[in-house]
């Protein structure tokens, strides 16, 4: 046997080889499944919401705020 028969036969050999691990990965493949619920989404809102109010009242207004005469 030469040294062109040897190579051949080894990239054959190779090649078969590569085939076969090939054949095996792709049958190791992992399947994902989506499932949807039966049950409808629910969301609790269960919020508490607290705001304040300032208010920047001018002299001239806060005066009159005071001024018991006019209210």
């Amino acid at each position: 046997m030469n040294s062109l028969q040897k190579t051949l036969l080894l990239s054959t050999l190779y090649g078969i080889a590569l085939m076969i691990t090939m054949l095996l990965l792709n049958g190791c493949t992992p399947t994902i499944q989506v499932a949807t619920s039966d049950k409808p989404i629910e969301v609790n809102l269960n919020v508490k919401i607290e705001h304040e109010i300032k208010i920047k009242v001018d002299k001239e207004i806060e005066q009159l705020f005071d001024n018991k005469e006019t209210f």
